[in-house]
């Protein structure tokens, strides 16, 4: 059985690999002159990788929380924690607000025109900003000051 604690390392890596996905497809697709919303092949995988990583960035979320109570619970806490806990769940509500859009604008096949198409990739590379500096802290968690990790016998 993975300890709870262990977890959120597992789940972290999906809405970092998506929201990378969702921005690249985007402006290539963009930049082709190829919708990436609505009901389109693009529009469809597009939403489909948004709506993706918005519940990879809850699950992650949550289970970061119960890896931030497990590990105050043996005596750690640090500053570097509650600000990856605040980027953390950020993060999670605008990837989780951006995949109900994205789901909402699928659904009534909403497709935005060029130019204004351009804000799509532009927002989600905003979105890809703030989950690469919660990832820095998850990373100065774990590589700097060691959280949940097992130490090395040597």
């Amino acid at each position: 059985m993975i300890a709870p604690q262990h977890i959120h390392p597992l789940l972290v890596h999906f809405p970092i690999v998506l929201i990378v996905l969702l921005v690249a497809f985007d402006w290539i697709a963009s930049l082709r002159g190829i919708p990436v919303t609505g009901r389109t092949p693009a529009g469809n995988a597009s939403t489909a990788f948004a709506v993706l990583a918005g519940i990879a960035a809850l699950a992650a979320f949550y289970f970061g929380g119960v890896a931030l109570d497990i590990a105050e619970a043996g005596g750690f806490h640090s500053d570097v924690a509650e600000i990856h806990e605040g980027l953390g769940e950020t993060t999670a509500l605008i990837l989780a607000v951006w995949a109900l859009i994205r789901a909402f604008a699928w659904f009534r096949d909403f497709r935005i025109k060029s130019p204004i198409a351009y804000s799509v990739p532009v927002l989600e590379l905003a979105a890809l900003g703030l989950v690469t500096a919660t990832a820095y802290y998850g990373g100065e968690l774990v590589y700097n000051l060691g959280v949940n990790v097992a130490h090395a016998v040597g």
